[in-house]
């Protein structure tokens, strides 16, 4: 998975993710910090929380603080995502 930094501030950022088939983000969680995932390209198989969701090209979803979520591409082709997050996470 490549994730590639668009822009930010200092209250959030934004990045796209690019997993080619097979490709997965871990399951985990931010504990202060929202998180939108929007599908650009393909299909993905988003989790949040206990439930996961074939989310669309054109579709989004959040996972809040706290949840714990995850993506992956199970399809035979290329998924794009645009992910927003703020607050943005303090770097330590």
């Amino acid at each position: 998975m490549q994730k590639v930094p668009l822009f930010d501030s200092k209250s959030m950022f934004c990045d796209q993710y690019c997993l080619l088939p097979g490709q997965s983000q871990r399951i985990h969680s931010h504990s202060q910090e929202d998180k939108v995932y929007i599908v650009l390209e393909g299909e993905a198989l988003i989790t949040i929380a206990d439930e996961q969701e074939l989310v669309p090209e054109g579709s989004a979803v959040i996972a809040k603080a706290g949840t714990a979520h995850g993506v992956e591409n199970e399809s035979d082709s290329n998924v794009v995502l645009l992910v927003v997050m703020a607050p943005k996470p303090d770097k330590k």
